[in-house]
């Protein structure tokens, strides 16, 4: 009976300590939830909404640790993103390889400035301070923006995008065999070079059809007459050269033929000067003889014999029978003309 009558109190007294230590205790209390991310994270399909507006960006790698220890300031700046009035995004390089080929990122953590549809680089530290003053006080303006081909929007960044994603493509399906299935890495090298050699292969083979539906080949008729045709103005452009060539050799003749006909003429007309004065020397050594011997005469005395015979010859005979010069002076006058010659001969006459 005693056993009985204790039962019912310890179990009282069990019942009473419980509730005094869930008293003690007091309610439980919810587990606060966690304050959501002011950070708008940016994808290749949602990026155009950084060409409205002002924007800062932020490309990061999970695994890089210079983006890690930013990552706190980035979160802050984006919550005073409203008092800025200013829009914070990132991008993770790993999951969108096509948005840092459009931005041509190659060191990470990269920072950029979009303002309206403009974009500029910023190369500060990613320091809330830095920041913010960044932005309030406009040194965005004195940065060089991304134009022209730089620029994200412009074809040649499409394309580079597109050239970064089938690279994260191939990236991503190389870690699959080696990290996934486990099959050696140089399988998978070889897997894509046949499958590069593949893919040229049939690129050629469609470029090639692409051609032949769009080039209409001429009728045989047709291009047997064009071969003619080409043939022709072959023969007679090779024609046209060769009597060009002749007349160039005929007139090359014709100046040479000319050419010699002058000299010669020149030579005839030199030898008929010569000639001329050779004889007016003679002609003048003779005269110059026959004064000499008139002025003799003149000077000496005359016989009576010959005067009375000079006055019975008629005046007719006299004026028929010159004076001839005597072979002595012939003799001079001939050394004075090879005299010269031989002076002319040695100045090059």
């Amino acid at each position: 009976m005693a056993g009985g009558r204790l039962g019912p109190r310890w179990t009282a007294l069990l019942v009473a300590w419980v509730a005094a230590l869930a008293a003690a205790e007091g309610p439980e209390q919810a587990p606060v939830p966690a304050e959501p991310s002011r950070v708008q994270p940016m994808t290749a399909s949602n990026w155009t909404l950084v060409m409205e507006g002002e924007w800062m960006l932020k490309f990061y790698a999970p695994w890089c640790p210079s983006c890690q220890q930013t990552d706190s300031e980035w979160e802050t700046f984006a919550k005073n993103g409203e008092t800025l009035q200013i829009s914070v995004g990132k991008v993770d390089v790993i999951q969108e390889p096509g948005l840092s080929g459009r931005f041509f990122v190659t060191t990470l953590p990269a920072f950029f400035h979009a303002k309206d549809g403009i974009f500029r680089r910023y190369r500060g530290p990613g320091i809330f301070e830095d920041l913010q003053n960044y932005i309030l006080e406009k040194k965005w303006q004195s940065v060089e923006p991304l134009t022209g081909w730089k620029s994200p929007a412009s074809l040649t960044m499409s394309g580079m995008a597109g050239l970064f994603s089938i690279s994260g493509k191939i990236w991503h399906l190389h870690n699959y065999f080696t990290v996934t299935l486990g099959i050696p890495a140089w399988c998978s090298y070889v897997f894509f070079i046949i499958a590069t050699l593949i893919f040229g292969l049939l690129m050629g083979l469609v470029l090639v059809v692409i051609s032949e539906c769009f080039y209409v080949p001429l009728p045989r008729n047709l291009s047997e007459h064009s071969e003619q045709n080409q043939r022709s103005e072959e023969t007679q452009g090779a024609e046209q050269l060769q009597d060009a060539e002749e007349e160039k050799d005929d007139s090359n003749e014709e100046e040479n033929k000319d050419s010699l006909l002058d000299d010669e003429e020149e030579k005839e007309d030199l030898a008929d000067e010569e000639e001329a004065e050779e004889e007016e020397e003679v002609d003048s050594v003779a005269g110059g003889v026959n004064e000499e011997r008139s002025d003799a005469n003149d000077q000496g005395p005359l016989p009576e014999a010959g005067a009375a015979q000079e006055e019975t010859e008629p005046e007719e005979t006299k004026g028929d029978t010159p004076e001839q010069p005597s072979s002595a002076d012939t003799e001079v006058a001939e050394d004075s003309l090879r005299q010269r010659r031989s002076q002319r001969a040695d100045k090059g006459l």
